[in-house]
């Protein structure tokens, strides 16, 4: 059956029944709540073909062409009305899951779903990812969302092999330099992601990255999320496979960064982060809302002033604060804290963060344990066994 076309404010494509039937049910729901934010991505498809892309996990990388669930009036009232939602708290994250929004099947979705939050009279945080080209037009829109604290996060990899990347890494470059020079009431991220050893880190790499982190207010690296699914892609694509193992974190290997840091500063680049919320928060000049302050080996490699900045705003919550949460996310655990973290026995993800929202300060599960200086990464290229006795974020 065709996709029929819905007249609105912007026109869309929504699903038809069938198409809706081949849809992971995890695709259907339109809000997840992420370490990163609570994440809105009611637009699925994209046609960019990134070898890498999370879509794979979905089974929907073979739908090219964006299709909407449902409006964005609908999607926004879903949003403010989700449990895990507080006002002038909470993150929010817009179309990070299943399509870029700065196509230009979607921008026009995007925007409405900053006007409409703008409206509403939020101060949140929104995060707002592409890869795609944001033109002058767009720029200037973007400065008129307040009093969101609205972040474009612009994806950059270096890659050229256009098999893995077709789009190419310019487009990403041309955004980036555009929107911060045009950046009045949003900040600009540099995305660079994912770095892959052997493939977009050499010295010429990172040479072209810090003089790219100089046209942003801040610069996060990390590594590359490869599952099952994406391996398939790989080797269905006679692609050469990143790494000869999958696993459920990101993959940075521990000589892969042990390279970088010192590369990236001696090129003179700019403030560099190893997490998001802590480049989106030294961008905007607060204190990381994920509370990566408790965890000092994420934090060696931040500005002084940042630091200074979450040590002001970190503070240990107490017991009956702790658990007073927990009953709203439905447990009657009693989790440990610590001086580091709060680490329940058994919380799955969504619970956790926002949790960890709602206090500026890490929640673990003890089932998933992350080695410390790892910092939350895969174990693959840190297998010495040297860093197993601890935990970090």
């Amino acid at each position: 059956m065709e996709s029929r076309v819905v007249r609105s404010s912007p026109d869309y494509l929504v699903l038809s029944d069938d198409e809706r039937a081949r849809v992971a049910p995890a695709l259907l729901n339109p809000i997840e709540n992420r370490k990163s934010g609570l994440s809105l991505n009611h637009v699925i498809g994209c046609p960019l073909d990134c070898a890498y892309c999370v879509r794979h996990l979905f089974a929907n990388f073979q739908m090219k062409k964006p299709h909407a669930l449902m409006s964005d009036e609908d999607a926004v009232a879903l949003l403010l009305g989700h449990k895990f939602f507080r006002r002038q708290r909470t993150p929010i994250q817009i179309f990070n899951r299943a399509t870029d929004p700065f196509l230009p099947d979607v921008k026009e979705h995007t925007f409405r779903v900053l006007r409409l939050l703008a409206a509403s009279g939020l101060s949140n945080h929104v995060l707002v990812i592409t890869r795609f080209v944001v033109t002058s037009d767009d720029a200037a829109r973007l400065n008129q969302f307040r009093p969101l604290k609205l972040t474009l996060l612009v994806t950059y990899s270096g890659i050229d092999d256009k098999r893995v990347e077709p789009l190419g890494w310019i487009p990403a470059s041309e955004t980036l330099r555009l929107a911060f020079r045009a950046a009045d009431s949003y900040r600009v991220v540099l995305y660079w992601r994912p770095i892959i050893l052997g493939l977009n880190d050499s010295d010429d790499h990172i040479r072209r990255a810090a003089a790219l982190s100089h046209f942003a207010h801040a610069t996060v690296f990390t590594g590359l999320f490869y599952r099952d699914a994406m391996r398939e892609h790989y080797r269905d694509h006679d692609l050469a496979e990143p790494y000869t193992q999958t696993a459920r974190r990101k993959i940075l290997p521990k000589i892969l960064e042990q390279r970088l840091l010192p590369a990236f500063k001696a090129a003179g680049g700019g403030p560099l982060f190893r997490k998001t919320s802590c480049g989106v928060a030294f961008a905007h000049q607060e204190a990381d809302f994920n509370g990566h302050f408790g965890i000092p080996e994420i934090c060696d490699i931040c500005p002084v002033e940042q630091l200074r900045r979450c040590a002001a705003a970190f503070c240990r919550p107490s017991q009956e604060e702790v658990e007073r949460l927990a009953r709203e996310v439905g447990t009657t655990q009693h989790p440990e804290i610590d001086d580091r973290a709060i680490t329940f026995d058994s919380l799955d993800e969504e619970p956790r963060y926002f949790i960890q929202h709602s206090l500026g300060y890490q929640v673990h599960d003890r089932r998933q344990p992350h080695h410390i200086r790892r910092h939350g990464r895969a174990e693959i290229g840190w297998g010495d066994g040297k860093d197993d006795e601890q935990v970090d974020d």
